[in-house]
């Protein structure tokens, strides 16, 4: 991570793998933060940095993501979490079904925060949701996710492939270089 001792603060472990696999080693830390209500994962990021940043006074890094379900006008973009947990994943492409339009964006917000200015980036990737959910890898509501140009979810792609072609993948490579974070 070079010269940046920066901790990504996250209660998913598995965000912190995908962020593994794409070259970014760092300290993970599960830290229950205030988190805002809003469809934009972009707006939620930067408050949860600077609130992870004053409860830990050291760099940090934060994450949110969200689906935004164009029959849905957006919804229900980084409120995805808590459809999941009331609902569950298979009941979103189910709520789907009476719409002709399945198309979604997946979104992924990543902010930074050493005190000073929160430097934030978005990565997105386009798709649809499927008509059930598919496949074993992944978490969250990868299973429903189809991105544009495949006919696989992204639970029914190895984890490498996914990571050629995710949101999450697009946030990192933006935020990357406005921070000088290496790869390893």
């Amino acid at each position: 991570m070079g010269a940046l001792r920066v901790v990504f603060v996250t209660s998913r472990a598995e965000k912190a793998q995908e962020a593994k696999r794409l070259g970014f080693d760092i300290e993970r830390l599960d830290l229950d933060l205030p988190e805002p209500q809003g469809l934009d994962p972009s707006d939620i990021v930067a408050a949860k940095a600077r609130a992870a940043y004053e409860r830990l006074e050291r760099p940090v890094l934060v994450e949110d993501s969200g689906l935004a379900i164009r029959a849905w006008g957006g919804f229900p973009g980084a409120l995805v979490k808590w459809l999941e947990k009331s609902a569950g994943v298979p009941a979103l492409p189910r709520m789907l079904d009476p719409f002709s339009d399945r198309s979604a964006t997946a979104i992924c917000a990543i902010a930074y925060c050493d005190g000073g200015d929160v430097v934030a980036a978005r990565g997105e990737a386009h798709g649809s949701i499927a008509e059930a959910p598919r496949g074993e890898f992944g978490f969250g509501w990868d299973s429903i996710f189809v991105p544009d140009g495949g006919k696989r979810t992204f639970a029914e792609m190895a984890p490498e492939e996914k990571d050629r072609v995710s949101h999450r993948r697009r946030a990192w490579d933006a935020l990357a270089p406005r921070l000088a974070l290496e790869r390893r």
